[in-house]
């Protein structure tokens, strides 16, 4: 089966302009500069102009919007906050783009049921700021201030995954506007459901393939009694990694621990001004749970790290410290795009079993010394997840082929140890290659789902699902 798309003509394009101006007023622009704004994410920065931006502003604006589209098969591109690092948001046949950040308000909280419905514009900081005087908190963490509409796309997880789970594990059920311009509601408030398919977890890591997520259903959790943050560094890559292995096969509930190569520790202590640190390998963790409950994690992890070489721990228990050091790592991405200047940069995303961590690691270190440039390692390592931040000169043809193949190689290797070439990036259209060798045949069954969904293929065409 194929899935095929042909860029609609101008006088389609610009009819669809005019409807959506008369309906939608200043709210439709088609500037360049907000066209440009909207054709990108924080990844590769080759741009793909959506002809016209929308800022919809309720449920029923948007199907209205998808109809028109679907009639006279114009493609459709939602937007968040512009932080996906796959091309989701590159418009490659143009067509109207979605930016939902007006659709942004936290529409209920049910304290005592630990969940919270929010439309999708909402970002993961303001979540958190507007229950915070419940007591609970949100824990998924990408380390931008993604929206939660976008975390969903994308199926996204991040540093506090390895103890609290991915998007998948916290939405319960979703508000969705189909191609054909059906707003359907996903799952219930209940913890559990066996009624028929189970379409929340098909919408979620769509990447706005299949329908506009429009509002979410999460979980929340109480804010924990005692959270500490620790850092251990290492003379050896290999070594850190066995720690974090030894570690998760013990069953020590960590809420965060985070690895940075040499490299990646090097462009950080320069970009963050983080004193007292080498460059070396490096583990941040954090600890959540009762006084006792936390010293004993400590305790034990201080026993792990010393038997691979650890050094003693550099503890932060303030919250302006804890916020200061992972801010540092936060911003792992950005300072290795500063690293050298005039550099671009990608990141690769791979995941792979636990027991193959340390194998996988160092496998991709070997990749990027054949490639001859400047590469950087940071990873969610407690789930078996890290990324490869790869630099190279935006100029040079040869930099960037030597760029691709070393991702390429990376996500192959994860693929052979039983691994996926995306943990929570998404596959967008930097991993197409990658997903067919990931799931063979299966990528047909996925091309029956999108025909069946979106037959005229209008909702983000090109993106996730291999075409040919």
């Amino acid at each position: 089966m194929t899935l095929t798309f042909e860029r609609p003509t101008e006088t389609a394009v610009a009819a669809t302009v005019d409807s959506l101006r008369a309906s939608y007023g200043d709210r439709t622009i088609t500037t360049h500069a907000i066209r440009e704004q909207h054709s990108h994410g924080e990844g590769m920065q080759d741009a793909g102009l959506p002809d016209v931006v929308v800022f919809p502003e309720t449920n029923e604006e948007i199907a209205s919007i998808l109809k028109l589209c679907n009639q006279a098969r114009i493609p459709v591109i939602a937007y968040g906050t512009g932080t996906s690092l796959e091309g989701h948001l590159k418009a490659l046949y143009g067509g109207v783009c979605l930016d939902l950040s007006r659709m942004a308000k936290v529409l209920e909280i049910n304290a005592e049921d630990l969940d919270c419905r929010v439309q999708a514009g909402v970002t993961r900081e303001q979540l958190n700021a507007d229950i915070r005087h419940t007591g609970l908190f949100f824990p998924i963490d990408p380390g931008a201030n993604a929206s939660i509409g976008g975390m969903t796309a994308t199926r996204a997880s991040g540093t506090n995954a390895v103890r609290y789970g991915t998007m998948r594990e916290n939405i319960l059920g979703l508000t969705v506007v189909t191609p054909d311009g059906r707003i359907i509601k996903t799952g219930t408030r209940a913890r559990k459901s066996s009624a028929g398919y189970d379409l929340t977890r098909l919408y979620i890591g769509s990447e706005g393939t299949l329908g506009i997520v429009t509002e979410i259903q999460l979980k929340l959790y109480g804010v924990p009694e005692r959270i500490s943050a620790a850092v251990c560094q290492f003379d050896d890559l290999r070594e850190a990694v066995n720690a974090v292995i030894t570690a998760m096969q013990l069953g020590i509930p960590m809420a965060r621990i985070e690895l940075l190569d040499d490299v990646q520790m090097k462009a950080c202590i320069q970009y963050s001004k983080l004193e007292g640190f080498e460059p070396k390998p490096t583990l941040f963790m954090e600890f959540h749970g009762t006084d006792a409950y936390v010293a004993e994690q400590i305790e034990q992890m201080k026993s792990i790290t010393a038997d691979f070489g650890g050094s003693d721990y550099r503890f932060a228990d303030k919250q302006e410290d804890r916020t200061k050091l992972w801010k540092a790592r936060h911003d792992a991405y950005w300072a290795g795009m500063n690293y050298i200047p005039g550099k671009q940069a990608f990141s690769t995303d791979t995941c792979v079993p636990i027991s193959r961590l340390a194998d996988s690691v160092m496998a991709a270190k070997v990749e990027v010394a054949k490639s001859d440039l400047v590469c950087m390692i940071v990873g969610h390592v407690g789930d078996g997840n890290f990324h490869v931040l790869i630099t190279f000169d935006p100029n040079s043809a040869d930099e960037r082929s030597r760029a691709e193949l070393a991702a390429d190689r990376i996500a192959h290797i994860a693929i052979g140890m039983g691994g996926t070439c995306t943990g929570e990036h998404g596959i967008g259209i930097h991993k197409l290659d990658a997903l067919k060798a990931e799931h063979g045949e299966g990528v047909d069954v996925m091309r029956t789902i999108k025909q069946a969904l979106d037959p005229h293929n209008i909702m983000n065409p090109g993106k996730t699902i291999p075409m040919r």
